[in-house]
């Protein structure tokens, strides 16, 4: 091989740049085609979407299932959730204050909600879940009826805006 083909040459390089530019020109127009895009009109601005409601620290309960006004077979599997509060057990023996932000859930069969502060009945038609179950399965006559979610701190008293009461129809 001819020592002069190995060294670098600036007019070489030159060619070399100048047909791979070429080929990118045409490659370029090949996809994109060679005529001016047709003028249109502005595209409108999407439309805003509508604004998330505010989160809420406030606490509150819910049922997961059954859906407010569903048919159910008995036995009812029930199932809760508790927002902006944690769901714990009652501790062992008799607590002599609440801890601050744990509840526990109680079920209420064909009753009201029951005002803030007051105690929820360790009897019919109440049931205390303090193990810290947020599920439960649970016999029911067929008929309509109302179930009632409302959590209770370690002394099983209520606390504000966390009850909540659904209809269910069991066949």
């Amino acid at each position: 091989m001819h020592a002069s083909t190995l060294r670098f040459s600036p007019f070489r390089s030159r060619i070399g740049l100048s047909v791979m530019a070429a080929a990118f020109a045409l490659t370029v127009s090949a996809c994109g085609g060679s005529q001016p895009a047709e003028e249109s009109a502005p595209a409108a601005a999407p439309a805003a979407a509508p604004a998330a409601p505010a989160a809420s620290n406030t606490p509150s309960v819910s049922f997961v299932q059954p859906a407010d006004g569903a048919t159910v077979s008995s036995p009812v599997h029930i199932q809760m959730a508790m927002q902006n509060y944690m769901v714990m057990a009652v501790p062992e023996g008799t607590p002599e204050m609440a801890r601050e932000g744990m509840a526990h859930f109680h079920v209420g069969v064909d009753t009201d909600c029951l005002p803030v502060g007051e105690v929820i009945p360790k009897a019919d038609p109440w049931i205390h879940l303090g193990n810290g179950s947020s599920e439960m399965d649970l016999q029911l006559t067929p008929g309509d009826h109302k179930l009632t979610v409302q959590a209770g701190d370690d002394l099983h008293k209520t606390i504000a805006d966390m009850c909540h009461t659904i209809t269910v129809h069991v066949q």
